[in-house]
């Protein structure tokens, strides 16, 4: 959802939510019909996601944070929230 003219700003679904499983020690996306199961790299993903940053700054971020360079991390970033919008757990705005 990065394309040139399209929305870019990734926040949760409203009926989604980030939570900490503590009992198997993982973060979960929890919404109505299920959860999924998300590494600790998805959490920190989800947790840059809050309607405010673009995918952009979300990139830069994880970048900084590992010291990652060359477009592995915009892929991924991009995979994996395009994967979640996909099923509607992540919406786009602008």
């Amino acid at each position: 959802m990065t394309a040139a003219g399209r929305p870019t700003v990734p926040r949760l679904h409203p009926k989604a939510r980030l939570q900490r499983d503590d009992v198997r020690a993982r973060d979960v996306l929890l919404y109505p019909e299920g959860l999924v199961a998300l590494s600790p790299t998805g959490a920190e993903i989800l947790v840059l996601c809050d309607g405010v940053r673009s995918v952009a700054d979300v990139v830069a971020a994880l970048e900084r944070r590992y010291g990652a360079t060359g477009g592995s991390v915009e892929r991924d970033v991009t995979a994996f929230l395009d994967g979640l919008a996909a099923k509607g757990l992540v919406t786009y705005g602008s």
